[in-house]
């Protein structure tokens, strides 16, 4: 109790002495309290993303294993022909672990329309259009007149579902239906849902019955009744930079909706009644059946299972030289965290330097502090007061000081954080969207190459409009878990700061400082 009350008075004989420490300890403590809840939020808001993000994935063939692994190109070739999606019973056998909360598949195929039905085609506007800059023929609304006839691809993308959940496009808000209802997920009738834009073009209403063909059997027809129409959102030019005019089934309006049990029964059907042939040439079989990709989609509750399914799926049988799992919804939520990361390491370094500079100064100070009291240890060390009480006096000192700090800091870090912090995310989400839209301008505006994120970050696959919704707010406050952060570091100032004068202190010899006195 008597070093205590020492050092108290001790820092009250020497006030501006103290006082400039203590404004100097202050600036580390507030530097310090800002960074940690800096640090603290953002770890707080990855959790409270992860926990609220409902993870989806899907299982596909990894071709860059199987090229890495073949040999030869002729062997690489081969490889990938040969390579296939898993079917529809395989993706149900992985479905069934534990690890797995739902599960639900897809069927996809192309169809032509018949002289009735139109595409919609946003890459022509005129027949001046109808004509690209190659010379080569562009879709046009009576169906696909160009490349479609060459293969198998219509002009019109049909999805099956299993359940209404698939339609995930729905359910996000993106896609909404503005009339009529959708069809029954159980239904094996052909009731489909179109686009409002090919509803408009084609002049169709509810109950309306379109025809679809076979682009591989032209005498093969397809009869669906309309049962809605919805509006996407998003604009039907979206990926007009993805060679729309070669195509117009990739033209999100052209995209028609029915459950999976209808298109499904429709693809077999085709199937059983298709003739094959061989080309003379190539030596290929070709099929006039219509083709169907099936497409199953994973879904976990945390990314937990996400984790744990990559390795269980191996156990039931999946062989992980051929088949990868992927999940969008991981790397978008990686890629929305990407400002919020590097906040956090500029504020990490930040700290750093901060203790490294505020130690240095401290350390000075409190080496000048000792050579002014020498002759004050000298009269303590005479009077009987052994070198290790002394010691903790200049320690009980710094720690007195830094505790005031802390408390002072404390408060005015719990005021500016939030602002600062918010500001600082700002501009680090400003920075990454320059920086992408710079990329993609230097690309003509459809760069769909890998997108640097930031250094020694590893760089993502990124289509050039592709939108990310990153995070943009936390609230950077001060909980225990700084409080105990900030009062570690404060101690750890205080031990550091007060070495310099604990080694003078066991350095001098009492008589020789009182003898010669300066």
């Amino acid at each position: 109790m008597y070093i205590f009350k020492n050092a108290l008075k001790s820092i009250t004989r020497a006030k501006v002495r103290n006082i400039l420490i203590t404004i100097i300890t202050i600036i580390i403590s507030v530097s310090a309290c800002i960074a940690l809840s800096i640090r603290q939020s953002a770890e707080t808001s990855r959790e409270a993303s992860l926990d609220s993000l409902e993870i989806t994935a899907q299982i596909s063939v990894d071709r860059q294993s199987l090229m890495k692994n073949a040999e030869s190109s002729n062997d690489k070739l081969k490889t990938l022909q040969g390579s296939q999606n898993l079917s529809l019973e395989e993706m149900q056998i992985y479905a069934q672990s534990k690890f797995v909360n739902d599960f639900y598949y897809t069927i996809t195929s192309s169809l032509n329309g018949d002289i009735t039905l139109s595409s919609v085609d946003t890459s022509t506007t005129n027949e001046e259009d109808s004509i690209n800059s190659n010379g080569m023929p562009v879709n046009n609304p009576n169906g696909n007149k160009g490349f479609g006839k060459m293969g198998s691809q219509g002009d019109f993308t049909i999805i099956g579902y299993s359940s209404h959940d698939a339609m995930t496009s729905f359910k996000n808000g993106t896609k909404k239906i503005t009339d009529g209802t959708v069809f029954d997920s159980e239904t094996t009738e052909p009731q489909c849902i179109v686009s409002d834009e090919l509803a408009i073009l084609n002049e169709l209403k509810i109950g309306d019955s379109i025809t679809l063909v076979n682009p591989n059997n032209e005498e093969e027809n397809v009869a669906m009744t309309v049962c809605g129409i919805y509006n996407n959102s998003e604009s039907s030019t979206f990926q007009q930079g993805n060679m729309m005019g070669f195509n117009a089934s990739s033209d999100p309006a052209n995209q028609i909706y029915v459950s999976f049990n209808a298109l499904n029964s429709i693809v077999d059907k085709s199937k059983s009644n298709a003739t094959v042939k061989t080309d003379e040439t190539s030596g290929i079989e070709i099929s006039t059946a219509l083709r169907g990709q099936e497409s199953g989609t994973y879904v976990f509750s945390n990314i937990e299972n996400y984790k744990a399914f990559e390795t269980d799926v191996v156990a039931l049988g999946l062989d992980d030289t051929i088949y990868t799992i992927s999940s969008q919804d991981v790397d978008s939520y990686e890629q929305s965290l990407i400002p919020l990361n590097n906040l956090s390491n500029y504020s990490l370094y930040f700290l750093l330097v901060v203790l490294i500079i505020g130690a240095a100064i401290l350390i000075i100070f409190n080496l000048f502090a000792a050579r002014e009291r020498k002759y004050e240890i000298g009269v303590l060390a005479a009077i009987g007061m052994n070198k290790v009480k002394i010691a903790t006096q200049f320690i009980s000192e710094a720690f007195i000081i830094t505790f005031i700090s802390i408390i002072i800091s404390t408060c005015i870090g719990a005021t500016i954080s939030v602002p600062i912090a918010d500001k600082l995310l700002e501009n680090q989400i400003a920075s990454v969207e320059t920086s992408n839209q710079t990329t993609k301008e230097n690309f003509g505006g459809e760069f769909q190459g890998r997108m640097d994120i930031s250094k020694g970050s590893m760089s993502r696959p990124s289509n050039s409009k592709t939108k990310f919704n990153y995070v943009k707010d936390i609230t950077a406050s001060i909980d225990v878990v700084v409080l105990f952060q900030l009062l570690g570091l404060g101690i750890l100032l205080a031990l550091i700061s007060s070495a310099t004068a604990v080694i003078s202190i066991l350095r001098y010899e009492p008589l020789k400082i009182l003898s010669n006195r300066t």
